[in-house]
């Protein structure tokens, strides 16, 4: 299996600290999948706009039917949502 170097929410600094306590005061903990993308700060924050602009911004679906979705594709990928 692949390995992706992460760095952890007490190695962060600079933007990606910014960053981090943004998503522990938003969710309570920083997802895996978004320390996945830790090694490039600029593309985190660009993936995370684009998150928030798609599930938490009005759109053509309502939020509860955007929610479902998300848990459908993490359920059919073996995901935790």
């Amino acid at each position: 299996m692949p390995y992706i170097d992460q760095i952890n929410e007490s190695e962060a600094t600079g933007e990606l600290a910014k960053i981090y306590d943004s998503c522990q005061q938003r969710a309570g903990s920083v997802a895996n999948i978004l320390k996945l993308q830790s090694q490039d700060p600029a593309i985190l924050r660009e993936s995370l706009r684009f998150y928030i602009r798609l599930m938490k911004s009005p759109n053509s679906l309502h939020a509860a039917q955007r929610e479902m979705l998300a848990a459908v594709v993490s359920n059919v990928n073996d995901c935790y949502y």
